[in-house]
C-alpha cells in the first residue's frame, strides 16, 4: 500500500491547499542510463539545474526531452550551491519552458535556497510555481512563503493539517513580502 504524497500550494493570491504531488524529483545522483523514460503518462520530472544545463547542450531540439519540456513535463530543482545569478541567461530560457522549478533544502538549518526563491521572484521576475523541495519543516513555511515560494513538498514526518494553519498565525505583515506590501501600522 502506497501513500499519496501530498504537496503544500499557497498561491499569491490564492488559500493555502493539499494537492497530490505529481512531480517526480531527479536526484541526480541515479547514472545517466538510469533517467526516468520521458514519455507520455510518465510522472512529471524535475531535473537538476546542472543536468538541465547538460542535457540541453547535448540533445537536440526534437528530443524526447525537449518534447516533455514543450508539454510541461519537465523542471528544473536548484541545489542550495547554485550561483543561479551566474546562469541568468539559462534561467531567463527557462521562463519560457519550466512550469515549475525547485529550491532544495539539504538540511533544515541551511537557508541558501530562501535567497534562491527571492533572486528568482524578484531578480528574474519569475511568475510560475516555486517549489520548496528537500528537508523543509513546518517552521519554514512562514519565511518561504513570503520570500516567494508558493508550494512546499514537506518531509514526510511534518503533519500537513498543522502546516496548512500556518499560514493563519499573523494578520500583519511588518516587513514587505514578495505576496504584499507591508501593513502600515497607525502610530
Amino acid at each position: 500500500m502506497s501513500i499519496e504524497k501530498k504537496t503544500l500550494i499557497f498561491p499569491k493570491d490564492g488559500v493555502p491547499t493539499l494537492v497530490s504531488n505529481d512531480w517526480h524529483i531527479w536526484s541526480g545522483e541515479q547514472e545517466q542510463a538510469d533517467m526516468p523514460t520521458l514519455k507520455l503518462g510518465s510522472p512529471k520530472v524535475l531535473l537538476p539545474f546542472s543536468m538541465w544545463r547538460t542535457q540541453v547542450d547535448t540533445q537536440h531540439s526534437d528530443s524526447a526531452l525537449m518534447l516533455q519540456v514543450k508539454q510541461g513535463r519537465v523542471g528544473v530543482w536548484f541545489a542550495a550551491d547554485d550561483d543561479i545569478l551566474k546562469h541568468a541567461q539559462w534561467i531567463e530560457a527557462g521562463k519560457a519552458l519550466w512550469p515549475v522549478v525547485a529550491a532544495h533544502f539539504p538540511i533544515f538549518k541551511d537557508g541558501r535556497s530562501f535567497s534562491t526563491a527571492a533572486l528568482l521572484r524578484n531578480r528574474f521576475g519569475w511568475q510560475r510555481q516555486v517549489r520548496a523541495i528537500g528537508d523543509v519543516l513546518i517552521d519554514q513555511l512562514l519565511q518561504g512563503a513570503r520570500v516567494g515560494f508558493d508550494a512546499f513538498d514537506l518531509r514526510s514526518d511534518q503533519n500537513l493539517d498543522i502546516a496548512l494553519g500556518q499560514f493563519d498565525l499573523f494578520s500583519v505583515a511588518t516587513q514587505n513580502n514578495w505576496r504584499e506590501k507591508r501593513t502600515q501600522l497607525a502610530a
